[in-house]
């Protein structure tokens, strides 16, 4: 039986415009009223998840900034944040490259460290609240969430590798988009939060359903019993995937979810 339902945002639940299919709440609504949790995992801060899903918040998990924060019926039950020290290590090693920017993220702003023209907006980096900055922000300042923008889509593979070479000892990087590098702390991932779901709610692997599209959902499905691919995602997710769906263009998951609370029903 399926007690967790874990979905990414951008290319998987999303519409094409980005948006929230409104089937999708009264879908939530009745697993909730059914038993299951259904758990939205996305690099999106949990300020912006939480507006994306107004109608059904209290109803509903999270696990935002990549594993950063992870929410639970209400409760933060995690907040993970960014070593002063590892993102000055980060910023002096960016720097050696001229295609290559810093985007810093709290709960509610952006700390750019250039000119926002020199940023370019793609899924999950909306840089709300923007702010410019000069240095990495003082100690108190707890950032969630760090990413690298590259100035050419050619190099952002070499980039990320590069800098996984560099600093492979403090973080993970993993390109999201065709521009974006996400900084993600070393043990702090979505499926890191995934599994913090799984331990407070007492959710084995097999009873957990995942749908991802992407390499940074790679370890999600990894992680469970029933990992769902989109139509749309990335080869090797669909290698791994226990079953591989249609698009999110044409709401497959929200299909599944459909298909989950008609087999409850018998």
């Amino acid at each position: 039986m399926i007690k967790l339902i874990a979905s990414d945002m951008d290319g998987t639940l999303l519409d094409e415009n980005s948006r929230v299919p409104p089937v999708t709440f009264g879908l939530i609504h009745e697993l909730h009223e059914a038993g299951v949790h259904f758990a939205a995992s996305s690099g999106r801060r949990l300020d912006t998840l939480h507006e994306f899903f107004a109608p059904v918040v209290d109803e509903m998990d999270f696990v935002a900034s990549n594993g950063a924060q992870v929410m639970v019926a209400g409760e933060l039950i995690d907040r993970e944040v960014f070593s002063h020290i590892g993102l000055r290590r980060l910023k002096e090693t960016v720097e050696r490259f001229d295609c290559l920017h810093i985007a810093l993220f709290d709960r509610t702003r952006s700390f750019l460290l250039d000119d926002e023209d020199r940023f370019e907006r793609e899924i999950d980096k909306d840089l709300l609240s923007a702010v410019r900055v000069f240095d990495v922000p003082d100690p108190e300042v707890n950032i969630l969430k760090a990413s690298v923008f590259c100035d050419t889509p050619a190099y952002t593979m070499d980039m990320a590798y590069v800098l996984q070479r560099e600093l492979g000892d403090w973080f993970v990087f993993a390109p999201s988009g065709s521009r974006w590098i996400d900084v993600m702390q070393m043990g702090v991932s979505k499926a890191s939060g995934i599994q913090q779901i799984m331990g407070h709610l007492g959710v084995d692997a097999s009873e957990v359903m995942a749908f991802g599209d992407a390499m940074n959902d790679y370890e999600i499905l990894r992680l469970v019993g029933h990992p769902i691919a989109m139509g749309n995602g990335r080869y090797a997710a669909k290698q791994i995937a226990e079953r591989v769906i249609g698009t999110n263009a044409e709401q497959a998951v929200q299909a599944e979810m459909r298909r989950v609370l008609a087999g409850m029903r018998g």
